[in-house]
């Protein structure tokens, strides 16, 4: 039911938006040489003189770096383009942490409890917390949690739009998301460097640090609740260890970021394209960053992100957008548009907002002309 009658003008805008939607994205210009110096740009093993060299990796691609100094200590292929499979969920992350109330409830919807690959486990029948999706996020590597908080975000599209801008923000250049999950998706990547760029300002959000860094938790169910647990097993077995996340699919092989603090120095580590078997590597490779830390010279650095752009201006005199969470969809609206393909959505969302255009402009047009007999 109509609470309120929005104007022709108003409507007419927010209709031509309808049936295509376009999220505005802040434009950002990606440099012309390797973000963070000249040797980032290197395919092969980049490290300090006067120092040991890292221990050996299986990992096509990684960085080692300082994350208080901002400085990177060691680096193989930084910038090389990957498919980034769960470590994208950092994004994701990262994202949407700043854009969902922790507070809000979701119940998620049938496309999300039934996603492929790793899930938390998520019902339809039952109502979940923001946070506790973002416990299963990042914690339980959900896919299943990772749609749920797309589609509260206000959809799949609207949630790549934000993620992409938030690594342009970042300066992750060689970022680009397609899926919530890190599922993997022709033209997605990341690469090593902005994995550790993406940890680096997530650990400065205390509700991504205690989401990383939380090893069991109490998750709900439709009857009672049961425990997740981090799937980073660092955080059991290395000293200092504060999370961040792992990641595998057959295409991507194993990827993984991790960061560990001692000496009030944080030391972050990620890698990419691994066959498996990482968590001594990285073990390893962090104790090398910490072993060389304010000894030898960086070679390169861990750059800050750009300054907040100001978000597209909304066209004039369109209405404000109404959120609705999936939690508020009448089941059998969400029943049919879990079966609806993209062509019906788009068909269905062109005839119901013509229908509705139509209908408005009528009443409007009678207004008019009973107002006019009026005066007559």
């Amino acid at each position: 039911m109509w609470t309120k009658i929005v104007p022709i003008a108003a409507f007419l805008a927010s209709a031509s938006l309808t049936s295509g939607t376009a999220y505005a994205t802040p434009t950002y210009a990606a440099p012309s040489t390797p973000v963070g110096g000249e040797a980032m740009g290197s395919r092969g093993l980049v490290s300090p003189a006067g120092v040991k060299k890292p221990p050996k990796s299986q990992a096509t691609s990684y960085v080692i770096a300082d994350v208080t100094a901002g400085q990177v200590l060691a680096a193989k292929d930084a910038h090389g383009k990957y498919l980034p499979a769960s470590t994208l969920k950092t994004l994701t992350a990262l994202t949407l942490i700043q854009k969902l109330d922790k507070d809000l409830k979701v119940r998620p919807s049938k496309n999300a409890c039934n996603q492929e690959g790793s899930a938390v486990g998520l019902s339809p029948k039952a109502t979940y917390k923001v946070d506790d999706l973002f416990k299963a996020l990042m914690m339980s590597s959900g896919n299943d949690a990772a749609m749920a908080l797309a589609e509260t975000n206000g959809g799949v599209a609207k949630t790549m739009s934000d993620m992409n801008a938030e690594a342009k923000r970042l300066q992750a250049y060689d970022t680009v998301a397609k899926t919530p999950s890190g599922l993997d998706k022709p033209g997605q990547s990341s690469s090593a460097y902005d994995l550790a760029l993406i940890a680096r300002a997530g650990l400065a959000n205390k509700d991504f640090f205690r989401y990383i860094s939380t090893k069991t938790a109490k998750f709900p169910a439709p009857k009672g609740h049961y425990e997740i647990s981090n799937h980073n097993k660092l955080l059991w077995r290395y000293e200092g260890m504060v999370g961040v996340k792992n990641g595998w699919t057959t295409k991507a092989q194993a990827s993984f970021v991790g960061a560990a603090t001692r000496g009030g120095h944080t030391i972050v580590v990620s890698i990419m394209r691994h066959q498996g078997g990482f968590w001594d590597e990285v073990a390893e490779l962090l104790d090398w960053g910490f072993s060389v830390r304010g000894k030898a010279a960086p070679v390169g650095t861990l750059v800050d992100p750009l300054p907040e752009a100001q978000a597209a201006p909304q066209q004039a005199g369109s209405a404000p957008a109404t959120k609705v969470t999936p939690a508020a969809q009448p089941p059998m609206l969400d029943t049919a548009a879990s079966a609806q393909s993209g062509y019906t959505r788009t068909v269905g969302s062109v005839v119901i907002g013509g229908g509705l255009l139509f209908g408005l402009i009528w009443l409007w047009y009678g207004i008019r002309r009973k107002r006019g007999k009026s005066r007559l």
